[in-house]
């Protein structure tokens, strides 16, 4: 499995969000810090989920990281855009 697939079910999972984007924005960094040949280091994710309400900007970023868990360290960047 990709880590953009894996990445998609672990957010599905936790959050069960209205709407999930997850685009690997590799291509764009090539020659620059963190990329890989092959993609899969850079990420945005747009997430929008009840699970988020009345939470701050930290506190969603934080469930994000949690729910993700082991992928976080194996990626350069991931950039996220989280509402409820």
């Amino acid at each position: 499995m990709s880590l953009t697939e894996d990445i998609r079910n672990r957010l599905n999972s936790a959050f069960n969000p209205r709407e999930l984007d997850v685009v690997d924005d590799s291509e764009s960094h090539r020659g620059h810090a963190g990329y890989r040949e092959g993609g899969e280091s850079h990420f945005n994710v747009r997430i929008r989920a009840d699970a988020f309400q009345g939470q701050s900007r930290v506190a969603r970023h934080r469930a994000v990281h949690k729910a993700l868990g082991d992928i976080v360290p194996r990626i350069h960047a991931l950039a996220l855009d989280i509402g409820d």
